[in-house]
């Protein structure tokens, strides 16, 4: 670890060094409570390091921009700042652009960056920090290994550097660029102080960025939009007639209107190969580069979106190549995340729908995917079971004790399955059966588990759902429009 010395900027007055492209990044950050989705969380702040890029674009972290309600850039003495605004933002990826919001200010003084071709195992990589008194500080480590990692939305897995480096606790440790030969190689996420490991976003998943936010209209990257097991086990093996020299990946889903879908793909397939490159048991392929990587490297790291790559396939013990045309992965019925999005909610006499998620589940704690409700974390686990009819899962999630709602104040977690018979899509659905008086004056919402049918009497919901707004609930409902 070295601490810089500006003097050295003197002997090569025209060369642009990476201490010449930092910018700090305050962001105030502001999230929905998930068990009262009308309200907000107290706003927290975070701070990190950003990479000042030519077009006076700064690049940065998802995890940075994500349900901000105000980001300012600073320079690196603290003395000047500016607002900036989010461009372009990929949650999955964990990566944003941003730009000032008004004047250029100090950025005027700074020194844009330049990406560096990809790196490889074993490579030396400079991580930068910024002292409080403005000083920088870089460590250098090396590149351990090439990994799909995800970090930022659970799940989603994208090329990685896995470096050893013994770094400093600094006042923007959030995120922190890293260098190789003065020009930008990766953004650091995280840091394991014990075993002296970082994990960076690799420059290769960035470039694939950047270039796709040039135009203005980011897309995102590309799904297959498939799930998959492996097939280590012999006797799974034998039943998929698998031959010793093959490997393959068991297709257990293939997600409505994804890539996959529409190129054919089935449930039951074996996947034996992706763009020619050999999949073996575990879902991994050989790069030529990289050394082993997990196989959704070929799908998410190189082609774009419209690109068409060949898969090859074993069905009912014969192999069949598809051509898979790549897209966005459609919306699934359970959303991984909501950020920068305000959730969908209804009140209605004192019963509280929402739509199911994932963050909803996690809001039940850290055991979340073992103590949260089983019939909600079946839908998790296996929404084929859901889809059918359905846009959204609709949750009775709570149920304040009104007039309205007597017998029923204890219930929680119940599935929406339909209101006066009409199956319910999704929360704008369930907004409109319940609009439309029904003759006798009482609805009739069928659930998944007991009491199986609750009543709810219009004319008083409606008389509670005044009360509710003079006692200054600030709104009893959030909609989006129904596709």
């Amino acid at each position: 670890m070295k601490k810089l010395s500006f003097a050295l900027l003197f002997l090569q007055p025209l060369m642009a060094t990476p201490e010449d492209s930092l910018v700090r990044i305050n962001s105030t950050i502001q999230t929905y409570s998930a068990s009262q989705p009308w309200e907000k969380t107290p706003p927290r702040s975070r701070r990190g390091l950003g990479t000042l890029l030519p077009g006076n674009r700064i690049l940065t972290t998802a995890a940075m921009a994500a349900d901000s309600i105000y980001i300012e850039l600073q320079s690196a003495d603290s003395t000047k700042t500016i607002p900036a605004k989010v461009t372009a933002i990929d949650y999955e990826a964990n990566l944003a652009l941003l730009a000032p919001d008004a004047e250029l200010g100090f950025l005027t003084e700074l020194k844009p960056t330049v990406i560096a071709p990809p790196a490889k195992p074993d490579d030396e990589i400079e991580l930068f920090q910024l002292e409080t008194n403005g000083d920088p500080l870089s460590t250098t480590g090396k590149i351990r290994s090439m990994e799909l990692l995800s970090t930022f939305v659970s799940g989603r897995y994208f090329l990685g550097y896995v470096v050893k480096a013994s770094m400093q606790t600094s006042g923007n440790s959030f995120t922190l660029p890293a260098f190789q030969k003065q020009k930008l190689i990766g953004i650091l996420t995280s840091y394991d102080s014990k075993d002296q490991i970082c994990d960076v976003i690799s420059v290769d998943i960035i470039s694939a960025f950047l270039k796709d936010a040039e135009n203005g209209n980011y897309e995102g990257f590309p799904s297959l939009g498939i799930a998959i097991t492996t097939t280590e086990d012999p006797h799974f093996r034998g039943w998929l007639k698998l031959p010793e020299n093959k490997g393959g990946l068991y297709v257990t889903r293939v997600l409505p209107k994804g890539s996959a879908a529409k190129a054919g793909m089935r449930k039951g397939d074996v996947i034996l190969s992706v763009s020619g490159f050999a999949i073996d048991r575990r879902g991994y392929f050989e790069h030529p580069d990289y050394g082993k990587l997990f196989w959704p490297h070929l799908v998410r790291g190189g082609p774009v979106m419209g690109s068409k790559i060949p898969i090859e396939v074993l069905r009912n013990g014969k192999e069949k190549t598809i051509e898979a045309t790549l897209q966005k992965s459609p919306s699934p019925l359970v959303p991984g995340y909501l950020y920068d999005e305000a959730p969908p909610f209804l009140i209605k006499g004192g019963l509280v729908f929402q739509e199911l998620s994932r963050p909803y589940l996690e809001a039940f704690g850290k055991d979340w995917a073992t103590r949260g409700p089983l019939n909600l974390l079946d839908v998790l686990s296996s929404p084929e079971d859901y889809e059918k009819g359905r846009r959204r899962v609709v949750v009775l999630t709570r149920v304040v004790a009104t007039e309205a709602t007597i017998g029923y104040d204890r219930l929680a977690s119940q599935i929406i399955k339909s209101v006066n018979g009409k199956p319910i899509k999704g929360l704008p659905e369930l907004a409109k059966s319940l609009e439309t008086i029904p003759k006798n004056g009482i609805h009739t919402i069928e659930t998944d588990k007991e009491p199986y049918q609750i009543f709810l009497d219009q004319s008083l919901s409606d008389r509670v759902d005044q009360d509710f707004v003079t006692r200054g609930l600030p709104s009893l409902k959030r909609l989006y429009k129904a596709e």
